[in-house]
């Protein structure tokens, strides 16, 4: 087997993240910052859902949602969550697990505004994740929103935020032929990162 098709040996998980992510938004058709966000009730039954990437950096992955979602309300009882990558068309996949934190709110602020104006608006309509009963009533409370602030800016509301997923755990997935794919996990022990391969 070509050890050059392998996983490289680096100290940074960080680093490679960037190297493969760039890669896949080269070369996946959508939504290459797609992850499936796991995430649990505190008693430990376990929920997941596609998200979308929306910065990184050495201090984490970010995410935004709304905070009375289901999601929203399994992270203030249990702050731990994992996170999955899968890109098809790079036969790769990330797996980053470690804890939940709240960005601040200067930064949750200005993601907002950079949005557009449409998805503001639903934003501020959607009740996530609570029962609607028909779908007309979104849509309605949508153009209600719209004439409401008419050209008037939407400031953020409280209850729509980000969350930074904080790395303990992050591993590299590679396909290799035969099923012997290459694995690379990296553990965060205070400041330092012990690297270790895997079985497949």
């Amino acid at each position: 087997m070509d050890s050059t098709t392998l996983i490289p040996d680096v100290d940074d998980p960080i680093s490679l993240f960037d190297i493969w992510y760039k890669q896949a938004v080269q070369k996946e058709l959508n939504d290459p910052n797609a992850m499936s966000l796991a995430t649990s009730t505190k008693n430990g039954i376990p929920s997941v859902r596609m998200v979308l990437l929306k910065d990184y950096n050495d201090n984490g992955f970010v995410f935004y949602t709304n905070k009375n979602s289901r999601k929203g309300i399994e992270i203030q009882f249990n702050k731990y969550a994992a996170v999955c990558f899968h890109w098809k068309s790079l036969r790769k996949q990330v797996r980053i697990e470690g804890l939940l934190r709240e960005v601040n709110a200067s930064v949750a602020d200005e993601y907002f505004l950079s949005r557009s104006r449409q998805s503001q608006i639903s934003a501020l309509a959607s009740d996530q994740s609570s029962v609607l009963q028909d779908r007309d009533v979104f849509l309605k409370k949508i153009s209600e929103i719209k004439l409401r602030f008419n050209d008037l800016p939407i400031k953020r509301p409280s209850y729509w935020t980000g969350f930074c997923l904080i790395p303990n755990k992050i591993e590299f997935w590679l396909d290799q032929s035969y099923r012997a794919h290459d694995r690379m996990l990296f553990t965060k022990k205070n400041d330092n990162w012990s690297i270790n391969r895997l079985y497949p």
